[in-house]
This record gives C-alpha cells, sequence and structure tokens, in this order.
C-alpha cells in the first residue's frame, strides 16, 4: 500500500482547550475557530456588556427565598393554556417522552448511550450503511470516493424527517454530515490525495427512507432496493445558486461564467423542516475549506477577514480540486455559507442554495407561518461575536395542498426581507436577565436598506452589511426553533470562551469567567469565559412572527447547580440536571424544550436534556440521554413517541487514531462510527 503522508489539517494543532472538546473536534470541525481572533471587529454591542447589570440584579435577588419566588412568578408569563400543556400535564394527557416522566440520567463519561430506565434505543444508520441501491459493503480497509457516494456519511448532525404522501408508518429521514476526521476514518495505507476525494463524499447529507418497527416508537431502516427517495448528496454534487444574489460577478467562476451553479455543500450543521415538504440545511465553518497556494485578491481582503478566509491552515483539498485554492479562484467562497434547500420528496431534484438568506456560518434554518401567512425562518451565526438574523417572505404561503401550492411554495425562499438582530436591557430591578429588542431590516429582494451596500453585496456579505446597522454580538447563537403552543422563540447560545480575555472583565460581569470541572467528580473550578452558554427566550410583538420588535429573557445560564451565577427558569437548583454548552433546540408535540449540548464542560459526556417552558415546571431541567466518549449530541428530534439523536464523533478525544481508538461505538467494528438512533420506552 502507498504510504500516507500527514494530512496539512494535523500540522498545526490548536493550544487551547475549549470546554470538552478535544484539539482533535476543533481542528477538524470548525478549524479551531475559538483559537483564532473574532472575526467581528466592530465596535457594536456585546450580548455581554446587556447583561452584566441584570446578571448583577439577579445574584442579588436570588440570594434569599423571596427573590427566587418573585423569578418563578414573573417568568412565567405564558398563557394558563400553555401552562397546563407544557409544565402540568400527566401521562394520562400525554405518552412517550413528552410526559417528562423518565427518571433523569447521571452525568457519566461511559463509551455507550445512556437512556434513562425502561428506554431502549436501536440504530437506524451508521458511517458507511448503504444508501442508495448498489452500493457495496463497507470495507473501512478498502473505501474509495465512489462508494462512499453511496453509502452513509461521516459525522451525522441535523436529523428532519419528512412523512411521505399517502403512507401510514414511513418518513424520509435527511441528515447531515458536517465534517469529517481522517485520523479515525482510515487505516495506515491510504495515501493522502484518496482520503482527501473520500472526505469530499463523506460530507453532505444522507436522504433515506424509514419505517415504523414492531415496538411503538421504533424506526427501521428501509433496503435501499426497496425505496426510490434515498439518495447522497455531498460536496461535489450539482447545485443552483437562487434568489437575488445568483449571477452576480463575485459568484462567477473559471468553471461557472453564470454564477448560478455550484458542486456541492460544506460543513452542513443544523437545518429545518419546511410546512411544503423540503429540508433546509446551513453550511456552516465553510472557511476551513479553502487554503492559496499564492497571494490573495486584494479586492476580498475585508471580506475575507469578515469570514475567516486566511488562506491558511486549511484541509488541503486544493491538492484534489483547485477550486479550493483562493489564489486561481477567488470567488469560489462567496458560493458557499448558505441554507441549502433540498425537495427530499422529488429524489430527481437539483438542491438549490437559497441566497436570498444571506451568507455566513449559518447554523440551521427553521421556518414558522406568521399571522399574516408569510414564511419567517429564524437563523444563527455560529460564531463568537456574532449575530442573530430572520427572514420575511414576500409571499404568503399556500396551505390548500395542491400541486400548484407546492410549485409556489417551493420559490417563497427566493423573495422576501432579511433581518438582524439587536437586543437591549430594560434597566429595570425585575430580578431577570431580560429586555426589548428590534429587527433591523438589511435588505428585500428587490431594495438595500444598508448605505453603501447593493442588494448582492448585503446577501453575499452579510456580516459586513450587518456590521453597519449595529445589530448585538452574541456568544455563539446556534440553533433557534419556535415552540409550537406558545409561539415563543429558543435560541442556543453556545458559548463564548474569550469573555474576559477579549472583553474587559469587572466586577458588574460575573459571566467573564465560568465553574467548570476537569474531572467527573472533580472540584468545580473557575475558567475564564462563559463556557456554559445560555439559551434565550424571544417572544414576538403580538406573538407574531413577523414582528419587527420582541421581548426577550434568559430562560436558562446554564451550569453546575452549585455555581450562583447560574439560573435555570426560577426552577429550584437543588432539583435540576447540570447542563453546559447549549447547541441544538427542539420541541416535542405539548412544547417541552429539548437541548443537545456540545462541549459540556463540566466533565461528563454530552448529552441530551428536556424542560418545560410554561407553568410550575418551568426551568427544570432534566437529562434525558448521554452519549459516548468524545461524542457530541446531535440532531435531535423528539417525533411522538421517539427521540431521534445523532451521536457525531465518538472516540475524538486527542490522541485517539483509528489503530487506538479512545471509543469503539456503536461496538459493532474494533473502530468508532458516528450513528443516527432512535430511543423509545419499552416498558409500558
Amino acid at each position: 500500500m502507498t504510504e500516507r503522508r500527514l494530512l496539512p489539517v494535523l500540522t498545526a494543532p490548536p493550544t487551547t482547550r475549549h470546554g470538552s472538546r478535544s484539539l482533535m473536534t476543533c481542528k477538524f470541525r470548525c478549524g479551531n475557530a475559538c483559537d483564532h481572533r473574532e472575526p467581528n471587529t466592530s465596535d457594536n454591542t456585546h450580548i455581554g456588556e446587556i447583561l452584566a447589570a441584570a446578571i448583577t440584579r439577579r445574584s442579588i435577588l436570588q440570594g434569599s427565598a423571596a427573590g427566587a419566588a418573585t423569578l418563578v412568578i414573573t417568568g412565567a408569563s405564558g398563557s394558563l393554556a400553555a401552562a397546563s400543556a407544557t409544565g402540568s400535564r400527566s401521562a394520562t394527557d400525554t405518552t412517550g417522552p413528552a410526559a417528562l416522566e423518565f427518571k433523569p440520567v447521571r452525568p457519566n463519561k461511559r463509551d455507550k448511550v445512556t437512556v434513562p430506565d425502561g428506554y431502549r434505543y436501536d440504530l437506524i444508520a451508521r458511517w458507511g450503511d448503504p444508501v442508495v441501491a448498489g452500493a457495496p459493503a463497507f470495507d473501512v480497509y478498502n473505501q474509495t470516493p465512489k462508494a462512499q457516494s453511496m453509502q452513509f456519511g461521516y459525522n451525522c448532525d441535523y436529523v428532519g424527517l419528512v412523512k411521505m404522501p399517502g403512507e401510514r408508518g414511513k418518513a424520509i429521514m435527511a441528515v447531515n454530515h458536517e465534517y469529517t476526521d481522517e485520523v479515525l476514518m482510515f487505516p495506515d495505507g491510504y495515501n493522502d490525495a484518496l482520503i482527501k476525494r473520500i472526505a469530499m463524499q463523506a460530507h453532505g447529507m444522507s436522504v433515506i427512507e424509514i419505517h415504523r418497527g414492531r415496538e411503538p416508537g421504533s424506526w427501521r431502516r428501509t433496503r435501499p432496493a426497496n425505496t426510490r427517495y434515498n439518495r447522497r448528496i455531498t460536496a461535489t454534487t450539482p447545485m443552483r445558486l437562487t434568489g437575488p444574489a445568483a449571477g452576480d460577478r463575485r459568484l462567477r467562476t473559471s468553471a461557472d461564467t453564470t454564477g448560478r451553479h455550484v458542486l456541492g455543500m460544506l460543513n452542513n450543521c443544523a437545518g429545518g423542516e419546511t410546512p411544503w415538504g423540503t429540508i433546509l440545511t446551513g453550511e456552516e465553518n465553510f472557511n476551513q475549506y479553502f487554503d492559496a497556494s499564492g497571494e490573495l485578491d486584494s479586492r476580498y481582503t475585508e471580506s475575507y477577514d469578515r469570514y475567516g478566509l486566511t488562506g491558511e491552515d486549511s484541509r488541503g483539498w486544493s491538492e484534489v480540486d483547485e477550486r479550493f485554492d483562493l489564489t486561481n479562484e477567488p470567488h469560489e467562497p462567496f458560493r458557499f455559507g448558505y441554507i441549502v434547500e433540498v425537495d427530499v420528496l422529488n429524489p430527481d431534484s437539483t438542491p438549490k442554495k437559497r441566497t436570498m438568506l444571506g451568507r455566513m456560518k449559518h447554523e440551521g434554518a427553521t421556518i414558522e407561518i406568521s399571522d399574516t401567512g408569510r414564511v419567517v425562518a429564524y437563523m444563527g451565526d455560529d460564531e463568537r461575536g456574532d449575530y442573530i438574523y430572520k427572514f420575511v417572505s414576500r409571499d404568503d404561503y399556500d396551505s390548500s395542498g395542491t400541486k400548484a401550492a407546492r410549485g409556489h411554495n417551493l420559490h417563497l425562499l427566493n423573495r422576501g426581507t432579511l433581518y438582524v438582530a439587536r437586543f437591549n436591557g430594560d434597566g429595570t430591578d425585575d430580578g431577570l436577565y431580560d429586555g426589548s429588542g428590534v429587527w433591523i431590516p438589511l435588505t428585500s429582494d428587490t431594495e438595500s436598506f444598508v448605505s453603501g451596500f447593493s442588494v448582492a453585496d448585503v446577501l453575499i456579505d452579510t456580516r459586513l452589511a450587518a456590521d453597519k446597522v449595529n445589530p448585538t454580538r452574541m456568544d455563539r447563537p446556534e440553533d433557534i426553533q419556535a415552540n409550537p403552543v406558545t409561539g415563543k422563540v429558543y435560541c442556543a447560545l453556545t458559548n463564548n470562551s474569550d469573555r474576559g480575555v477579549e472583553y474587559p472583565t469587572d466586577e458588574a460581569n460575573p459571566l467573564a469567567s465560568s465553574l467548570v470541572r476537569e474531572e467527573l467528580r472533580g472540584p468545580l473550578v473557575t475558567a475564564s469565559g462563559n463556557r456554559n452558554g445560555y439559551v434565550m427566550e424571544i417572544t414576538e410583538r403580538h406573538n407574531d412572527h413577523a414582528a419587527e420588535s420582541f421581548r426577550w429573557v434568559l430562560f436558562l445560564v446554564c451550569g453546575d447547580p452549585e455555581d450562583p451565577r447560574t439560573y435555570f427558569g426560577g426552577f429550584p437548583k437543588d432539583r435540576v440536571s447540570p447542563i453546559s454548552s447549549p447547541d441544538n433546540v427542539a420541541f416535542d408535540q405539548v412544547g417541552n424544550l429539548w437541548i443537545s449540548t456540545d462541549g459540556n464542560a463540566l466533565g461528563s459526556n454530552d448529552g441530551l436534556f428536556a424542560v418545560p417552558v410554561e407553568g410550575s415546571q418551568r426551568g427544570h431541567v432534566r437529562q434525558f440521554l448521554t452519549v459516548p466518549v468524545g461524542a457530541e449530541t446531535c440532531g435531535p428530534l423528539i417525533k411522538g413517541e421517539t427521540v431521534f439523536v445523532a451521536v457525531q464523533h465518538p472516540g475524538e478525544v486527542d490522541g485517539a487514531t483509528f489503530d487506538n481508538p479512545a471509543s469503539t461505538w456503536p461496538h459493532t467494528d474494533p473502530f468508532p462510527r458516528p450513528s443516527v438512533i432512535c430511543s423509545y420506552r419499552f416498558d409500558q
């Protein structure tokens, strides 16, 4: 076999550890973004400055029992009907995980998925499992680009489910494949060029048909030969650029002189389902795939800097595909960083990159329908110090269900208005981290609202345009989703390791440091930065998703309950599960919030947590599961009696290799395989 060279991506290891993430995860997943300077160098207000006074007020009030009671009363602001639905339902009102009657899983460091007593889980798909008909059996020692393009990709993330029209007990599952870890994927003997070509095919998305199993809540993967819906989308799949920016000169390359056709999608993280049966998926840390053989184009210096495109320290893909060389193809990175819409009901359809939703490090996009019938998409730009966005369509959603209606709905994301959020503290001593906010318009499909920027400028250099209108810099805004019962919107703000490093600290800013644990049962120690994160609750004006103003409150200030700075919606701290680094959010059918974590800084494996958001149990965080050693909890998706979770990068621990793994989960092979699972109750 050919000797393998050291991958370029491993030549410059990170020097700073963030949460429980290994150096390997930081490097492969986001190009070690946290150890580079924050791309947002604007003077716009940071959320930390807004929270500082409120945090101090809340800490004082929470020092007494009376203060804590005040928090519970003022925090439960939903209607009585909603409170009943999410805070006080009994097993007779609902069944399955939404009943929240499970015994919480304790923090642990096991190399397994740990679920509550009375629950089990099944594997639905593993890295390398066949997706399309004719896919070869997985052979880790004889991987090829062609085989991987037909098999389940690596490092599964977002999980979406679309019901099959006219079929009971069947659904189409879409799963993102965010990134690859070549150190864990390949035994010795593969040459570097082959590794890169295989990695390209391991990115993207798998679309697979699933069907209900025999046990209530269980699901199984349908054999590829028995379905027409299965497909693989990779880093080389043909796609179309749509919307107002399509065709702009910055989207044109030597291979595509029209600026409307692009190959593949990169680093897809979270996503969302649309009411018309498509999947939205967000391209996140796309910058790390580009390098430079020479000088960078000086016309794009400001743009490249704002998006972290340095031309250095990349995955080296330009060695096998010259479009990833910034020197030769300076426009190629402008073709990534979008929300991609995939019509999973039409396996012959071409995925569409929706430029109208802006270009950034998209965590994902989730859809709501406003009171007036317009489509609203909520989006986070996952970077320290970046912003929260939403899009409101120009045209109304057609809910008639006809073929013509679906055709109309498939174009709704091409026309409308893109907004960015500004948050203001309320300046009162109400004991809450709260305030008001406004959605600032950036551009419509026909008119830019940012001075000096055209419509295409705003949509291609969205970060630069947003910098001009003074939105609020956030602590890594990730998944954002609305509660199906109350209509309130919840955003995971994962963490910011540079709080107190790049931002000044004083007694009025207590979250400039956090209490963390190096080991599961080790002591709580002080670490710089906001290591444990928040969950923010947003109430749009008149509860209308298309409104241009809102109220906000920090629903959770995450961390160990022993940390006096933490807050759990006013619920007594001695009864909650510790939670750190919220990443993705989801809801069950009665409106309970489910939170997955990424980078637990409290010494435990990452996990999935459930918490009511209204009523007497508001803020009662309970851990539903933990994932194996080195893994991240992704997905998640709660459908009826089933909890779907993607277990990403099991065994991604410093020093681990294919031949010396830190995990072998799911324990079907002597090496780890990222997988999607479904968990359900079996003792009913």
